[in-house]
């Protein structure tokens, strides 16, 4: 049984010393197999039969399933039969046990997932669905689609979408295409990387999809035709084709004020007024806003030039503990605490003309909760209100606040992000004390479901996606996500003190926004540098709590 002290010993190994050690282990454990050495498991395998050996350790370690097989009542027997898997898939995957490679096909990728799947090999997974997403002209999408509803993979499904969105001009004239649910293709319009020379062959499509069955489609026309760029069409193009479909007069005339009357934009309630590609999201040119304090917050610009701070406006509020998110040019205010009182009030503050408008108000009154937003939709999540909360709820324009699957840990305090389509809900306190839990939530099966544990108690920390993984941060320390391999990471400490801090990536770094500075003896700003794994400290925050920071184009700004 291995002590806390060898653990340690382990962790403090430089990593190329541990870099040769599991060298020598592996290229040990790799002999042990090709000669059959040692082996104390042997699998009747079926379809044609043959006996393939195995060490129960190894495989154990490589996946859930062989490590609850070992523990189950048949699991000390000599020889195990295995009825659900080709014997030659199943010794291709007992060698990608051993070798992190596996011999996959066009003619075997299906049944390589399938038994990947079976066997509970992520790893083997994600091989199976590369290389099929990079065969596609050879296994065709059709034949995609189909194994997609057999596995139920929702990394094949993720992968899929992401190959819609870039050949949407393909896709959308193929007979897939008109079966689609409303739903999909409301996801795919709504991307801001949905690859079309313009924004007429995006309504294109849709009008291709209607028209393949009008009656059931007609109430889906709407959402759809509201997904599109509506400010990139002239006015003429709005009046003959969007204004005459049923249920789209609203829409057109909208997005008519809007070309026609650019005094009356702040007024105007529109999803995108950008062309898709230079979103806040996504525009070449950004900075960071971020907002400090609660009461009465202070809005600060970073500006790059000059790598300094500056105040960008005041914003009265008199009330706290609301949590923040930017949708469009709108922070938008949720939730929060005011004399001795939880609010499920939702405030919108437009950037562009300092104004608030009013939402509708959510079901469950919260503070200290997470809010985040996922394809179009906002989710607030647990918090607080006299006990801790574990309900969910989801905010969209046209049902308002519904409440969707609760989550299996209450918590507050707690920080949440979008990833890969999923939302990640981290630590948090639940009540008890600070916890280390993480939950994904699945918004397709509205379930969630529980991921490997964070390695330390974070309070206040940072949290944000950085080139496809979550880092969460705060003075207890810096640790790293990969969804792939559900695991977490320590990297390079980030010496902060006392106070609210959160994280963004700007430019392809990681940002660490808020909290003191140990060795400057002032606000903290840093960035990762990933190369020599230490942190950059840049031009110092005027104030140290940051409740939020949010990435914004410049143009957004100077254009005030």
């Amino acid at each position: 049984m291995a002590t806390s002290s060898s653990q340690t010993l382990a962790l403090q190994r430089n990593s190329s010393e541990q870099n040769r050690f599991m060298e020598k282990l592996m290229t040990k454990i790799f002999s042990f197999y090709d000669e059959q050495s040692l082996i104390d498991v042997t699998f009747k395998v079926s379809n044609p039969t043959a006996l393939v050996p195995a060490h129960r350790l190894l495989l154990a370690a490589a996946s859930p399933y062989f490590e609850n097989l070992f523990n189950g009542n048949q699991g000390t027997n000599p020889v195990i039969e295995i009825n659900d898997i080709d014997s030659d898939i199943f010794e291709r995957l007992i060698t990608f046990c051993y070798t992190g490679q596996a011999r996959i096909t066009v003619n075997t990728v299906a049944a390589m997932l399938n038994a990947a799947i079976i066997l509970q090999l992520d790893d083997a997974i994600t091989s199976s669905v590369d290389y099929l997403m990079t065969h596609m002209d050879e296994y065709t999408l059709q034949g995609a689609y189909m194994l997609q509803r057999e596995t139920q993979c929702e990394v094949l499904k993720q992968k899929i979408f992401e190959y819609e969105t870039q050949n949407f001009m393909e896709i959308s004239r193929s007979y897939e295409f008109l079966n689609f649910d409303a739903e999909k293709l409301q996801r795919m319009l709504v991307s801001d990387n949905l690859n079309i020379s313009r924004e007429e062959d995006a309504y294109d499509a849709i009008q291709r999809w209607y028209n393949y069955d009008v009656p059931a489609r007609q109430e889906q026309l709407p959402l759809l035709i509201a997904c599109l760029r509506l400010t990139q069409f002239d006015v003429d193009f709005l009046f003959t084709h969007i204004q005459p479909l049923p249920g789209c007069e609203l829409l057109a005339f909208t997005a008519f004020s809007w070309i026609r009357k650019p005094t009356a934009r702040p007024m105007i309630n529109m999803r995108f007024t950008e062309p898709r590609g230079i979103s806040a999201t996504n525009c070449s040119e950004k900075t960071i806003l971020a907002l400090c304090s609660e009461l009465n917050p202070k809005l600060l610009q970073y500006n790059k030039t000059e790598d300094k701070w500056q105040e960008y406006v005041n914003i009265k509020i008199d009330y706290e503990r609301y949590r923040t998110i930017l949708k469009d040019d709108n922070l938008l205010f949720i939730g929060g605490y005011k004399r001795a009182a939880t609010l499920n009030v939702v405030r919108s503050w437009n950037i562009r003309n300092e104004t608030w408008q009013s939402l509708p108000i959510m079901i469950q009154a919260r503070s200290e909760h997470c809010v985040v937003e996922l394809n179009g939709k906002m989710y607030a999540i647990g918090g607080y209100e006299g006990n801790v909360l574990s309900s969910v709820e989801r905010y969209t324009t046209s049902e308002g606040w519904k409440s969707v699957n609760s989550l299996t840990d209450g918590r507050y305090v707690a920080c949440a992000v979008t990833l890969n389509g999923k939302i990640y809900a981290i630590g948090g306190n639940n009540g008890k004390g600070h916890i280390k839990s993480v939950e994904c939530y699945n918004p397709d099966s509205n379930t969630w479901t529980s991921c490997a544990d964070i390695t330390k108690y974070h309070f206040l920390p940072g949290v944000a996606v950085h080139k496809g993984h979550i880092y969460v941060l705060s003075r207890s320390g810096a640790e790293r996500y990969d969804p792939q391999q559900d695991t977490w990471s320590q990297i390079c400490y980030l010496e902060v003190g006392y106070g609210l801090m959160t994280c963004v990536s700007l430019d392809n770094k990681l940002w660490a926004i808020g909290g003191w500075s140990k060795s400057a003896d002032k606000p903290s700003v840093s960035v990762l540098d990933e190369e020599n794994s230490c942190w950059v400290e840049r031009c110092s925050l005027p104030r140290r709590n940051v409740c939020n920071c949010f990435v914004v184009p410049e143009s957004m700004l100077s254009s005030m």
